[in-house]
């Protein structure tokens, strides 16, 4: 086999659909589009669960059961190598890290996770950090405090 006897599969090629090219291949005048609407017009498309105008389907049900996303666990993801901008000796915890503008919003905790390396030895205060991160963190000879976690229920 060579370079020049490469052929793709039998079947993994299909000329295209051709648009526009006359009325005699079937696929010309309107190409496809029907008459006039806006379907038919340039970049004329209606969002998915638009009905016309007409109070939706989705808007028009009750709202009803029981809804977990409420009670889920979000966690602000921190990579190791951002933990390069402390100098030795410094105290990692949620407050300084949204000092450094590490991680900003709103969340439950904070998770430290493996991407990278740590090069300073610092005082990491946190709610969590994968197994890996914990090895890395341990083999540069920082200190990591998993801090107890405030639970939805909690923050009442």
């Amino acid at each position: 086999m060579q370079l020049h006897n490469l052929k793709p599969s039998v079947g993994a090629k299909h000329r295209t659909k051709r648009l526009g090219c006359g009325e005699s291949s079937g696929h010309g005048k309107t190409s496809g589009k029907g008459h006039k609407g806006q379907k038919a017009r340039s970049g004329g498309s209606v969002r998915l669960g638009f009905e016309g105008g007409q109070w939706p389907l989705y808007r028009r049900l009750p709202k009803r059961g029981f809804n977990n996303a409420e009670f889920t666990t979000t966690y602000a993801p921190v990579n190791l190598s951002a933990l390069n901008v402390f100098n030795d000796g410094d105290t990692v915890d949620e407050a300084s890290l949204k000092a450094k503008g590490i991680v900003n919003g709103k969340f439950d905790g904070i998770k430290i996770l493996a991407t990278g390396e740590l090069k300073k030895k610092l005082s990491i205060a946190v709610t969590a950090a994968s197994e890996a991160a914990q090895a890395k963190i341990q083999k540069s000879g920082s200190t990591l405090t998993l801090k107890p976690l405030v639970t939805v229920q909690t923050r009442k």
